[in-house]
């Protein structure tokens, strides 16, 4: 693997999932990254993204470096041929080559900005930092995907040993318009295990066709969850009214009267999530996996990077 950005830089997901769950269970069996840098470049904030990769690459003997660019670094021009007049001080095209003289894999962490529809799902950053490096590129989060996190989530599917689980992907409400990536990459992944999967959301929130390409689309928060075994909430805002909060009248948050209809479902979450807003306290404290989920991060990591590591 060259790269990890998305599904498709994959050759074998079935393979790396399980690879993951080995790693797992022996996290010491590869010394591939001795002598080895990653450089972790985060423009958003991060708490399980940063902290997994950076113990996952421990795990492999290598060293870390990592970089808060927008804090820490001179503000970027994305743009080719702008003449640098403006606010940015560096091109984002020196930027990135010159940190690919410091390190052997750069791990790159954006979000979208939520108003142009067109910018964030072309991934202008991303494939930025994808044409200027010169070393392995790792996505730990763009404008519309999030593979690290979708990686661990079949990773903890896997570990629930059900054969065929019935999993809903549900919206959930929350106070600030979130991006698509998480929901858009789960919707990716599960398709290459053996699940059924359903989409729940209110009308007015269904994911971009790309994602829900093959998936069916309940507006019945209720009617998806019946006989489920995973429940996996999340937050986005509207594709189709870019980046906006919609109404909605229902009560979409998820609560233990709902999960009764389930087949004792567990509640899947990436974190972090706003308790008794997106889903109760009850829920999560009796009914989730969030922690193990979260846990999983660190395998997840381990075995793309891995990979990676093998083909330098």
């Amino acid at each position: 693997m060259n790269q990890f950005t998305r599904l498709s830089d994959v050759k074998d997901p079935a393979a790396l999932i399980k690879r993951g769950l080995e790693l797992k269970a022996n996290p010491f069996t590869s010394n591939v990254g001795e002598r080895k840098v990653l450089g972790l470049l985060f423009l958003n904030p991060s708490l399980r993204t940063r902290l997994s990769t950076q113990k996952a690459a421990m795990n492999l003997g290598m060293q870390v470096m990592v970089m808060n660019m927008n804090s820490e670094g001179w503000k970027l021009e994305m743009n080719d041929g702008t003449v640098m007049k403006g606010d940015a001080q560096e091109h984002i095209k020196d930027a990135i080559r010159v940190i690919s003289e410091y390190v052997d894999v750069i791990g790159i962490r954006t979000f979208p900005g939520l108003k142009d529809r067109s910018a964030d799902y072309d991934e202008a950053v991303l494939s930025a930092v994808l044409k200027y490096a010169t070393v392995p590129v790792i996505s730990l989060e763009s404008a519309i995907r999030h593979p690290l996190q979708s990686l661990a989530d079949m990773i903890t599917i896997n570990e629930l040993g059900i054969q065929k689980p019935k999993v809903v992907l549900s919206w959930a409400p929350h106070p600030r318009a979130l991006p698509q990536a998480v929901s858009n990459s789960f919707l990716e992944w599960v398709k290459v295990i053996d699940a059924e999967i359903i989409l729940a959301c209110p009308k007015g929130y269904e994911l971009a066709d790309e994602f829900i390409q093959g998936v069916p689309v309940v507006h019945d928060q209720l009617e998806a969850f019946e006989n489920a075994d995973i429940i996996y909430g999340k937050n986005w805002s509207s594709y189709h009214h870019y980046g906006e909060i919609l109404p909605v009248q229902e009560d979409w948050t998820i609560d233990g009267s709902k999960m009764k209809v389930t087949n004792h479902a567990r509640f899947m979450h990436c974190l972090p999530v706003r308790r008794n807003v997106v889903v109760s306290d009850d829920v999560l404290d009796n009914q989730s996996i969030i922690y193990q989920q979260a846990g999983n991060r660190t395998w997840a990591a381990q075995a793309v990077l891995e990979s990676i590591l093998d083909q330098l």
